[in-house]
């Protein structure tokens, strides 16, 4: 059964920092791209930065500067660096993996809270 276990959320002051990792298993499908997205509450699900197999990124234009994604292939892992956070960050961060023949699968989401 593929498994996206998402950790690395939890509650952060104005300007800090949080590194998400969301680990992928139960498959040996290679994983194509990677990538997180998050939901506020009363807000559509929006994407915060995508990853391909090769480490090209994507990001949304709110987050660049502030926000890196990477990845270990060795490792079915993505992560997300996130520096000079704002209130505004706080959501439910998701992580989605779209793996080779068996298409794309979501984590259960982490929240991040940017409060003082």
């Amino acid at each position: 059964q593929v498994q996206l276990v998402e950790s690395g959320g939890g509650l952060v002051q104005p300007g800090g920092s949080l590194r998400l990792s969301c680990a992928a298993s139960g498959t040996i499908f290679s994983i194509n791209a990677m990538g997180w997205y998050r939901q506020a509450p009363g807000k559509q699900r929006e994407l915060v930065a995508t990853i391909t197999r090769g480490g090209t990124t994507t990001y949304a234009d709110s987050m660049k500067g502030r926000f890196t994604i990477s990845r270990d292939n060795a490792k079915n892992t993505v992560y997300l660096q996130m520096n000079s956070l704002k209130p505004e960050d706080t959501a439910v961060y998701y992580c989605n993996a779209n793996f080779n023949v068996i298409g794309a699968y979501w984590g259960q989401g982490t929240q991040v809270t940017v409060s003082s």
